[in-house]
C-alpha cells in the first residue's frame, strides 16, 4: 500500500523559511512526478511546485524565486525549500506522486504570521 508522510510544516514569521518533506513508501515502481499544491481556507486547491524523474522542475508564478523543489530518488523523498514566506503562504500543503496514478499525502500546516 502506497503511503506519503508529509513533515516540516509548522508557523514562522512573514519573511522566514521552512522545509517541507514528504517520503513515500510501499513503492513498487519508479517514480514519475513528485510535487506539492496548497489550500488556503476559502480558496481552491492550487498547484505549488513539481519536479519530474528527470529533475525538471516547475512553479507556480506565486512562488517562483521563494521556493525550491527537490526529490532524493533513493529515498522516495521530494522536499520543498521555502523562503521568503509570506502571509498568503498560509495553507495546508499537500505532496503528491504519480506512478501510474496520483497518490496524495495527508497534508501538513503551513501558518506564515505578518
Amino acid at each position: 500500500q502506497v503511503q506519503l508522510v508529509e513533515s516540516g510544516g509548522g508557523l514562522v514569521q512573514a519573511g522566514g523559511s521552512l522545509r517541507l518533506s514528504c517520503a513515500a513508501s510501499g513503492i513498487i515502481f519508479s517514480i514519475d512526478t513528485m510535487g506539492w499544491y496548497r489550500q488556503a481556507p476559502g480558496k481552491q486547491r492550487e498547484f505549488v511546485a513539481s519536479i519530474n524523474s528527470g529533475g525538471s522542475a516547475k512553479y507556480a508564478d506565486s512562488v517562483t524565486g521563494r521556493f525550491a523543489i527537490s526529490r532524493d530518488n533513493a529515498k522516495n523523498t521530494v522536499y520543498l525549500q521555502m523562503n521568503s514566506l509570506k502571509p498568503e503562504d498560509t495553507a495546508v500543503y499537500s505532496c503528491y506522486i504519480t506512478v501510474a496514478r496520483d497518490y496524495w499525502g495527508q497534508g501538513t500546516q503551513v501558518t506564515v504570521s505578518s
